[in-house]
């Protein structure tokens, strides 16, 4: 099962009940998460920033890749809608796209 840190939302903890779910829809059952278009790749808004344990992300998508060589996302930063999770990681809300309810530790 594995566990996801959210390291600046006070180091939250979620544990993934489904590896096949994407990181995204695990999110969103136990926060809030940005997700302007809805989990289809578009807008970067639902990225997350990889702070350990990026190895246990799947593979890039070829929409991560795009975006990579757009400039538009970090080789440390993946989108929560297109990206599955093996094992524990810590991840960070992307400081663009953190919401103005939620209280960040950074």
């Amino acid at each position: 099962m594995p566990r996801i840190i959210i390291d600046n939302l006070a180091s939250k903890a979620i544990e993934s009940e489904d590896k096949s779910k994407k990181l995204l829809q695990v999110l969103l059952e136990h926060t809030d998460w940005m997700h302007a278009c809805g989990g289809k790749g578009r807008c970067t808004t639902c990225k997350v920033v990889a702070r350990e344990g990026l190895q246990h992300f799947e593979s890039i998508t070829h929409i991560e890749q795009r975006l990579v060589n757009l400039n538009k996302l970090q080789r440390n930063e993946r989108l929560a809608c297109q990206v599955t999770i093996s094992s524990d990681v810590v991840v960070a809300v992307a400081n663009e796209n953190k919401l103005p309810h939620l209280k960040y530790s950074d």
